[in-house]
């Protein structure tokens, strides 16, 4: 049984904080931290003291970006017969596909106004991205959303507002996954400096392939149902371009110079 936490964390009279809102304090700290500690790294992009300024284009990205996305990936339909919908955001809806666009204008307009390289300051960045991903879906594990498909297996659990079947808790596959496996895989790949667009590539990749392979598990959008095939779902369709460009990313790469050959040149 899904334990059924209180999706409020604390509630002091009529202020309530949401533990979904507390993940993505979290993202937002974690990133802080360690951008903090990689950018004293000699190879840094950018100095310790511009990661405030970082995090605050990357948090609008986010924000503006995931509502945006959701609005447009999954109910485009609904904002136009009720455009008011894509400003109630209490209402819930975010995009991880959306805030990845939003996220990197963002870092677009900061690399420009800084002139810094956009791939280099995105290498820089990828490796910090797992963190909000996995305090996001276990955010969605503690609210109860997002549940997977019925499963008859005993890792099945039975989640409220779902039905009595037991389900995938998909919520925590994708927290493994996109959160923990990816954080590890780009923080090893990044401790020594790569070519340009290297780890941002396989940050791309990366996160398509685990997206792609949980929607398998996870309960397709009641709404949209399956996309084609009877099997794919939207989240899989948006997520097959991420593959896409991270492999031509990393092609892309191979003629790119290292960072202390840019210094030199």
């Amino acid at each position: 049984m899904h334990p059924e936490i209180d999706p409020v964390a604390i509630a002091i009279g009529p202020v309530k904080i949401h533990w979904y809102g507390l993940m993505y304090l979290l993202g937002f700290v974690g990133f802080w931290l360690l951008g903090r500690y990689r950018a004293k790294k000699p190879w840094s992009p950018i100095r310790p003291e511009q990661i405030d300024d970082m995090l605050f284009y990357g948090a609008l990205g986010v924000i503006l970006g995931g509502r945006i996305g959701y609005i447009i990936f999954y109910q485009l339909p609904s904002v136009a017969s009720d455009p008011a919908m894509l400003f109630r955001i209490w209402e819930g809806g975010m995009s991880f596909h959306g805030g990845m666009l939003g996220v990197f204008l963002a870092m677009l307009l900061f690399a420009r106004k800084n002139r810094i390289s956009f791939f280099r300051l995105t290498d820089f960045g990828a490796p910090m991205v797992p963190i909000g991903l996995g305090a996001g879906r276990m955010g969605n594990f503690i609210n109860g959303e997002l549940w997977g498909r019925t499963t008859d297996l005993s890792i099945g659990m039975v989640f409220p507002g779902a039905g009595p079947l037991p389900r995938h808790a998909s919520q925590l596959y994708e927290f493994a996954l996109e959160g923990v496996v990816l954080f590890v895989v780009l923080w090893w790949i990044s401790a020594q400096p790569r070519r340009k667009g290297f780890v941002s590539g396989w940050f791309m990749i990366l996160y398509g392939a685990f997206r792609f392979i949980v929607e398998f598990a996870r309960e397709p959008d009641a709404h949209l149902g399956f996309i084609a095939l009877d099997w794919l779902t939207m989240g899989q369709l948006l997520s097959l371009p991420m593959v896409l460009v991270g492999v031509y990313l990393l092609y892309w790469s191979r003629s790119q110079p290292m960072p202390d050959q840019e210094k030199n040149a």
